[in-house]
């Protein structure tokens, strides 16, 4: 059911030039449509932030949220359905911001610098988010229906950390010494670790994580 959806979606929300009034009047309605399922999404993060993939539904989210479980299965399909949406909304925000600091460094020190307050950031004050992430790719080894999504929002996190290393690398005219895929895996394995340890209440976890990458990023770009 939620692939029929997403399919849908997919064909109504492919750019096509709009001869008709009417046209213009159905685009209308599904950029609102999309821009309402976004709001929806960001008001239930909280709740699935907090409960998880496991323990959450439509109906206890509008329970925690002022939205009506009828509101909310009329915008998605499932839950499954608005946690892809949700943590994808996040992680494209938290993409921004990291392309922010890469695009305004002008050395290397600053790129490093920002790249590190940044992440130490992120874990102090979005850690229940970053887990709410994790839980979902953890739950794509077993559902299907998270693959395609989870898959999507990987490629475009491994995209952001070759942009980092890439701009640090270019700024000491070199070339990063590992792949995209290798760089990835290096950077999210420090980060999932640091962000148990932060959760569990290690308060080195956050310092020891920018102490490692700050040793890292000059050793591989």
């Amino acid at each position: 059911m939620r692939k029929q959806f997403a399919e849908r979606q997919r064909k109504i929300e492919t750019p096509s030039r709009l001869s008709k009034p009417s046209d213009r009047i159905e685009r209308s309605r599904v950029d609102k449509f999309s821009a309402r399922r976004i709001e929806l999404a960001e008001a239930a993060l909280e709740t699935l932030a907090e409960l998880g993939y496991a323990r959450t539904s439509l109906r206890e989210i509008a329970q925690k949220s002022e939205f009506t479980h009828g509101v909310l299965h009329y915008y998605f399909t499932d839950k499954v359905d608005l946690i892809c949406c949700c943590v994808r909304h996040y992680k494209a925000k938290c993409v921004t911001r990291y392309d922010r600091i890469t695009s305004a460094a002008q050395s290397r020190d600053e790129l490093l610098k920002g790249f590190l307050e940044k992440l130490g950031e992120t874990v102090r004050d979005e850690a229940q988010m970053h887990r709410l992430w994790y839980d979902l790719r953890s739950q794509s080894l077993f559902e299907e229906a998270f693959r395609d999504d989870v898959t999507e929002i990987d490629k475009s996190l491994e995209d952001m950390v070759w942009r980092i290393a890439s701009r640090f690398a270019s700024l000491g005219g070199r070339q990063p010494a590992v792949s995209p895929g290798a760089l990835y895996a290096l950077f999210d394995g420090l980060f999932q670790r640091c962000l148990l340890r932060h959760l569990s209440g290690d308060r080195r976890a956050i310092a020891d994580l920018q102490e490692e990458v700050g040793r890292l990023l000059p050793t591989v770009a």
